[in-house]
Order: C-alpha cells, then structure tokens, then sequence
C-alpha cells in the first residue's frame, strides 16, 4: 500500500522523539482524516436539498418515528449529542423554514410535539434517499467483507465511549 500524509508525520515524529511509540497516533489520525472527508462528502449531499446535517438530524429523526411523525423536544434530544438550547435553535430554523410545526401535546397540554410538515416529509424523503445512495457510494470503496469487519471493528471501539 502507497505512503499517505499520515506515514510521513509518523516518520517525522519516529525521526524528532524515537522514545515515543506513535503508533496510536497514526490510527487516530486516519480516523479524524477519513471523518473530514467522510463528512463533507455527505455535507454536499444535504447541500443540494438546502439542509444542514444538523437541520438533516432533526428532520430524519421524526421521519424514523413513523407515522404520525412526531417526537417531543425531549425524544428528538435523544437521538442526538447536542444541547436542549441547540435543539430548540434547530427546531426554529425548520420551523421557519416550513419544514416542522410544534403542536400541542394531546396527552400534556402543557408540553408540545414537534411534527413534520408535509413539506418536510418530502423533503426529508428525497433527502434520506439522495444519503443513501452517496452512503453506498463512499463504502464502495471496501470489499463487502472489508466494510462488514471494518464495521465490526468501529462498533466495538464506538461502546467503549457510549
């Protein structure tokens, strides 16, 4: 295999500090190149349907909860990383744009569901669709045995920190 930009930080540490084993360093240091790639690749994907991957997260997330498309701000925080602060600014944003609506809980009436707009539904469906298929695109450069152990391998490492 071909010498990549990590190799050679690798061998000019390996040449400054030989007293330090850098081999973690060339592992992590893959992953953090291959997430900036991966991540603007899939970023241009949002682009062309006007979405952020943030503005993507949130409307993916009630598309995955099926009909009727609602989830609580507190649901829709479970399914991401972020602040409740960002959350709201997020469901804003959609909502501005015409995408979801906040509804009044049924069940609480002192709570609101966010639900997805017909317009947002749509959107979000040609979204998922044009990701998929830019996802299969990127992975196709790893043989079905290579992306199944490469997967393998990420789950594992991915449990130790959730």
């Amino acid at each position: 295999m071909d010498e990549d930009h990590v190799d050679r930080i690798l061998a000019q540490w390996r040449k400054q500090r030989p007293d330090l084993d850098v081999e973690p360093m060339g592992l992590l240091g893959r992953l953090a190149r291959l997430s900036t790639y991966l991540s603007r690749e899939v970023q241009k994907t949002f682009s062309e349907f006007g979405l952020s991957s943030a503005s993507f997260d949130v409307l993916a997330a009630l598309r995955r909860s099926g009909p009727p498309y609602r989830l609580s701000p507190g649901d829709l925080l479970a399914t991401t990383m972020i602040t409740s602060g960002t959350m709201t600014n997020r469901i804003d944003q959609l909502e501005k744009a015409g995408l979801v609506e906040r509804l009044t809980n049924p069940e609480d009436r002192r709570s609101v569901l966010i639900a997805l707009k017909p317009e947002g539904l749509a959107l979000v469906e040609r979204t998922v669709t044009a990701h998929v298929a830019n996802q299969h695109r990127l992975t196709a450069l790893l043989e079905p045995d290579e992306r199944a152990t490469l997967d393998t391998i990420a789950k594992k490492y991915l449990a130790a920190f959730e």
